[in-house]
């Protein structure tokens, strides 16, 4: 319901283009008037509606138009098909597609994975070099060179939020199957991923 002053607003502009004289009365209470106010509640919600519209335009925002948002974006895919996912899982993940523009580092792939609520380190296998390394390390050459590590906790629980999920919503998540496609996805093509999971 449109609030009473905007529903007045749209009386007022109606009732300044009515013709002058007694018939035309616009006292609060008579019939006319009445009548503007009544005709003036769709007027309003209409117009609260297309502001509702402006938001739903911003992928950031979107509730109503989120299905719609996802279609063009290509979702669900592999990596997001859980008809359990949360409004801020499916939200993040039409970011994520929307704006990505990629990257190669730790830093990277750690801000991708917090955006979906896992916590994560990366480990990277520097080769053997004769100077640099010492006596013990471990030799990693070869296809070690391309080889990363990404060490997550066993079990990543995903909470409900107040004012971000929506009604129908699980109060909680666990998985990391997710994690695994994601960063799987994203990892550049000559890199061999592995995970490790403690905790």
């Amino acid at each position: 319901m449109p609030s009473s002053q905007s529903i007045a607003a749209y009386a007022g502009q109606v009732a300044a283009l009515l013709p002058q004289g007694a018939a035309w009365a616009r006292e609060r209470g008579t019939v006319l008037l009445s009548l503007l106010e009544a005709l003036a509640i769709e007027a309003a919600r209409i117009d609260e509606r297309g502001g509702d519209l402006l938001d739903e335009m911003i992928p950031d925002r979107t509730f109503e138009m989120l299905a719609d948002w996802e279609r063009v974006a290509g979702l669900p895919d592999d990596c997001f098909a859980d008809e359990a996912d949360t409004i801020e899982t499916r939200r993040a993940a039409l970011l994520t597609r929307l704006r990505s523009l990629g990257g190669q580092s730790a830093g990277y792939f750690i801000d991708l994975a917090a955006i979906f609520g896992f916590t994560i380190t990366v480990s990277e296998f520097l080769p053997f070099r004769a100077g640099v390394s010492h006596a013990g390390d471990y030799l990693t050459n070869g296809d070690w060179v391309f080889t990363w590590q990404v060490n997550a906790p066993e079990v990543t629980v995903s909470t409900f939020r107040a004012g971000i999920g929506a009604a129908g919503e699980p109060l909680r998540l666990w998985g990391n199957n997710r994690l695994e496609c994601l960063l799987g996805r994203f990892k550049p093509a000559h890199t061999i991923l592995i995970f490790t999971y403690s905790g």
